[in-house]
């Protein structure tokens, strides 16, 4: 984009970034962590991918890439990474040694873990008292089980969200896409920004606890209301009643969103129904959410005249739709590449590929460019440099 004077994201003052010069030491694997680590990344702040000599076990996930995993690559960008096996005094001494100039520190053990490691909070704030100290859990750090190993699709099926995802009266059905990690992450990247602000006033750092269950929960705060005097069974489904919802259509399916009223007097002109839109007898969300069984099969049937590509068209800004595509499309999708979100990124074994580059858009302090997740120890040499060990010098941001 080209500045203007008139352009609220005119005149950048640096590429690196709001969180420029925060270092971040991650420890952590999988998902929820690692990629919490990349959001912090993609705002400026250098961090370390910290892993154990057989590597972050996303690593060893399937992956039709011949070289690395792909799960790997997409949580894992702008890191330098460095292997320390923590059970070694000489590299337990090494990540100490990096705590003491660190601002933040993340890793996904479980409870019990950090304290045998040596890692524990309280230790490391007798090192530096400034550290942000965040733990990813998938319990929590109480509680009867706070020790157990916690995953995704565990907690998806533990706190209702596959019940409710499931057709009503069929069995319960996982959200694929590992959306209480990529939630969790985003939790995690807010908890450590704010308490750096925090740090700001006070001097001090603090522990900031994220756990996969919080997240799972947090993600259902509109059904998580429970009121005094209600019975507990109740309708928690946010579901529209059938209307709003993907359809069929000649060729492919289209979501459709008319909740309100303007949206559903649109769609009604736009599909020939008009006399839906007249009766009174579906003027509300309500009603029509009763009137399911009367509504869409009318509405399917008016939608198989078209593609859902051109209902798409035919509905435009009026309707609030999207025809269902693959991921796959979205690479060279105009709004997509308008807003910078996929880049090209170079990787020393698989070369170039694209993927998403940017999370957020700041307006006067950009972040960096996107680079590549680390080869297993890659920058190993460097960091430790840096600490003095071979007199060199490494360098703390690439791209």
């Amino acid at each position: 984009m080209t500045p203007t004077s008139s352009d609220p994201f005119a005149e950048p003052v640096a590429a690196s970034g709001p969180l420029a010069g925060v270092r971040v030491l991650d420890l952590s694997a999988y998902i929820a962590g690692p990629y919490g680590c990349s959001l912090l990344a993609d705002q400026g702040a250098d961090v370390i991918k910290i892993e154990p000599p057989d590597g972050d076990n996303l690593r060893q996930y399937p992956s039709t890439l011949a070289s690395e995993s792909r799960a790997f690559l997409g949580v894992n960008r702008s890191k330098r990474g460095i292997v320390l096996d923590l059970k070694r005094a000489d590299d337990h001494a090494v990540l100490l040694r990096l705590v003491r100039e660190a601002d933040v520190l993340v890793h996904n053990f479980r409870p019990s873990v950090p304290k045998r490691l040596g890692i524990d909070f309280e230790q490391l704030q007798l090192i530096n008292p400034r550290l942000i100290y965040c733990a990813v859990t998938g319990y929590g750090e109480t509680g009867p089980m706070k020790d157990k190993a916690g995953y995704d699709q565990v907690l998806q099926t533990m706190t209702g969200m596959c019940n409710l995802q499931g057709r009503r009266g069929g069995p319960p059905e996982i959200i694929y896409g590992s959306v209480v990690d990529y939630y969790a992450a985003a939790l995690l990247a807010a908890g450590v920004s704010s308490a750096l602000f925090e740090r700001e006033r006070s001097g001090l750092g603090q522990f900031v606890g994220v756990s996969l269950l919080r997240s799972a929960l947090t993600m259902q705060s509109a059904r998580m209301i429970w009121a005094d005097g209600e019975g507990l069974d109740i309708g928690r489904d946010m579901r529209s009643g059938g209307v709003t919802g993907i359809h069929p259509t000649r060729d492919g399916h289209i979501y459709i969103s008319a909740n309100t009223a303007r949206f559903w007097k649109a769609l009604c002109e736009k599909t020939d129904l008009q006399e839906l839109a007249d009766d009174p007898r579906y003027d509300s969300v309500r009603k029509r959410a009763q009137a399911v069984a009367e509504i869409v099969p009318r509405l399917q049937q008016a939608l198989a005249a078209r593609s859902a590509m051109e209902w798409e068209a035919i509905f435009g800004d009026e309707v609030p739709c999207a025809a269902a595509r693959r991921i796959e499309d979205m690479f060279d999708h105009p709004q997509v590449l308008a807003e910078g979100i996929v880049d090209a990124i170079d990787h020393p074994q698989v070369g170039r590929y694209r993927g998403v580059a940017q999370s957020i858009k700041f307006g006067r302090t950009p972040g960096p460019a996107a680079f590549a997740a680390p080869m297993l120890g890659q920058d190993t040499q460097a960091v430790k440099a840096e600490l003095g060990e071979t007199g060199a010098v490494g360098r703390k941001r690439r791209g």
